[in-house]
């Protein structure tokens, strides 16, 4: 039996909890200072206020006062916050967490720099910790699951990414179930480039729901060749910014594919695209979803951004990117939906 601290009590961190526990591990679940709420109904009723299932018998709930109580003799740390949560956790949470214990992060995301470099969130953190000499292996999880699918056990398949493939093969054992099955990966920097790319390229398709709704009603039939149009185009997109970030190989892209087919078929970026879609600008679309944190939407803005200062430099074409540089002019200069479907189009000669 391992312990297994989760720090960050939102949806998907709290699902882990259900593959950790039901492995037989002690679980231990950590609220951040914005999740006081949370651990209080955790502990009422052993059960997360976002979930219709009970939390598996056993669970322990901590406030983040007691952080260094949870992480007493943890084997593992899963880091549970959004990618807002990214500054705090590299200051307050990485520095008390014993040398030798691997930190499993949910948060997908990237940053962007002014030359144009897109830098992974573990790459982010191992800055953060180079500051302080304190030595933590940071992995990371990518790949298609929504936290309310695991906590009904739903198939699905993740990859657990990091530095050490030793560390890697601890935590499947620790984690993998017979619902929850993991790949492994050295090739951290591809595994977290494609599922925090899809991110703004799911908005992206999301865009043409709300198209067809508001030419044939909210209520009309859902139309899928659009769709399945900027699927493709959006998969293209990502494979070379995927070539740009140095990843390793085609598993890289399939983990991204299957994380975009997922989050357009659920959540909150689908909301915001398919609002952007029947004809709201992007303040009216965030009013109508208030209190709705939008990762898709930081992400997007910084991989454009980063496109852009590639571009300067002669590394990218924005050319090459229609599709997001469109998602961009919505999100950061409140224009029209006029998706560039031409742009999209090939001609290829054997």
């Amino acid at each position: 039996m391992a312990i297994v601290t989760i720090v960050g009590s939102g949806m998907m961190g709290s699902a882990l909890a259900f593959p950790a526990r039901e492995n037989g591990n002690e679980v231990r679940l950590v609220g951040t200072h914005l999740d006081r709420e949370i651990i209080d109904a955790c502990i009422k009723t052993d059960r997360h206020p976002k979930f219709e299932k009970d939390f598996p018998e056993g669970l322990k709930y901590y406030q983040i006062e007691d952080l260094e109580e949870a992480l007493n003799g943890a084997d593992m740390v899963i880091g549970g916050v959004s990618s807002f949560g990214v500054e705090w956790f590299g200051e307050y949470v990485l520095p008390r967490i014993p040398e030798g214990v691997p930190v499993l992060s949910v948060t997908k995301g990237l940053m962007d720099t002014p030359e144009g470099k897109l830098l992974t969130y573990p790459e982010v953190w191992k800055k953060m910790l180079e500051k302080t000499g304190k030595k933590v292996s940071i992995n990371a999880i990518g790949g298609p699951c929504t936290s309310y699918e695991l906590v009904f056990h739903d198939q699905t398949m993740v990859a657990f990414c990091g530095d050490d493939m030793e560390t890697l093969k601890k935590m499947k054992e620790i984690m993998a179930t017979d619902y929850y099955h993991i790949s492994l990966s050295t090739d951290v920097v591809g595994i977290e480039s494609a599922v925090a790319l899809k991110n703004g390229y799911a908005l992206g398709i999301a865009l043409t729901i709300g198209l067809n709704q508001k030419a044939f009603g909210i209520d009309s039939q859902l139309h899928f060749n659009s769709q399945a149009a900027i699927f493709g185009q959006s998969v293209k997109e990502m494979y070379k910014l995927l070539q740009y970030q140095g990843a390793g190989d085609l598993n890289n892209i399939t983990v991204g594919a299957g994380d975009l087919y997922v989050t357009v078929y659920g959540g909150r970026t689908r909301l915001v695209g398919i609002l952007l879609g029947r004809g709201l600008n992007i303040d009216e679309a965030k009013a109508e979803l208030n209190g709705v944190t939008l990762e898709s939407l930081v992400v997007a803005e910084r991989v454009a951004r980063a496109i852009k200062a590639a571009a300067v430099r002669g590394v990218l074409d924005t050319k090459d990117f229609p599709l997001l540089m469109h998602v961009d002019e919505i999100i950061t200069e409140k224009k029209e939906v006029n998706i560039p479907w031409d742009t999209f189009t090939f001609v290829q000669e054997k």
